[in-house]
């Protein structure tokens, strides 16, 4: 179990890393290396990550019922995430539909149905 949770965590860190580096890329003009800014909450979202207690039952944060974030780094990665979500399905495609297919999973689960993907 401890395998699968490490495995889930570092999906997740990998996901807010692509769309924070998107999200940098076509908003702060970087090219490669994530601005300053960027780089702060891609490195705040990971520490978040590692101290999440309910890593284990859940799978993204976004179906967490807990929010652990600051009120403006919230709004940061919100505005990432609205950004990035519907463009990563160009960018990193394989990624984009395993979120989909996980977080739909998950959503059904907490209302008690089962998804078949």
């Amino acid at each position: 179990m401890k395998r699968d949770t490490e495995t889930k965590r570092e999906r997740e860190k990998e996901m807010v890393f692509q769309m924070i580096a998107l999200y940098c890329k076509k908003n702060h003009h970087t090219n490669g290396a994530l601005c300053p800014d960027c780089e702060a909450l891609t490195q705040y979202a990971w520490q978040r990550s590692d101290k999440c207690p309910f890593m284990e039952t859940k799978t993204f944060g976004s179906n967490c019922k807990v929010h652990c974030y600051k009120p403006e780094m919230r709004e940061r990665i919100r505005l990432v995430m609205r950004f990035s979500g519907p463009r990563m399905l160009f960018h990193h495609p394989i990624t984009a539909i395993r979120h989909v297919i996980e977080t739909k999973k998950e959503q059904n689960k907490l209302k008690g149905k089962e998804f078949k993907a």
